[in-house]
């Protein structure tokens, strides 16, 4: 077996483990550097009550802690099923040198783990979303934009 598939068995696995320890839904997913697993994360929203618990973002989360780093630079990420949107984001943000995955968004929405309506809700103008939206005092909130360009002590990302 190669080391990715040994990578992506091992993100199947904590995704099997978690269905059957009861703590969340049934997604795991490793970040791996230099040939080796830093970091492991399992679906933990209910557990956590924390939608944004999901694996990708949870190993996310652990990597960057132990890498001291906000990026995952040279790093790979293997999740057990397709990311969601959220965690599609979560993951350009860290910036991996690669992403694999298993299992297919409709795999998973074949068992009401189903994201297309955020995928089309994206899509759609702001009016027209199912989640009320307005813009609220834009030319204060600017400001702090202005001060992040002009300051001299940041850490651009």
């Amino acid at each position: 077996m190669e080391k990715k598939e040994i990578f992506m068995q091992e993100a199947i696995q904590l995704a099997l483990d978690n269905v059957a320890l009861k703590k969340g839904g049934p997604f795991g997913a490793v970040v791996v550097k230099d040939g080796k697993i830093i970091a492991r994360g399992v679906n933990s929203v209910t557990a956590l009550n924390d939608p944004t618990a999901h694996a990708e973002v949870m190993a996310i989360r652990e990597a960057c802690r132990i890498l001291n780093d906000f990026q995952l630079t040279g790093c790979e990420i293997y999740a057990s099923c397709e990311p969601c949107p959220m965690c599609l984001g979560a993951i350009y943000w860290a910036r991996p040198a690669a992403l694999y995955y298993a299992a297919s968004k409709e795999d998973a929405a074949a068992i009401a783990f189903d994201d297309q309506m955020i995928y089309e809700e994206i899509a759609r103008p702001m009016n027209e979303r199912k989640l009320f939206t307005q813009q609220l005092l834009q030319p204060a909130a600017v400001k702090a934009f202005e001060a992040w360009k002009a300051s001299e002590e940041k850490t651009n990302y």
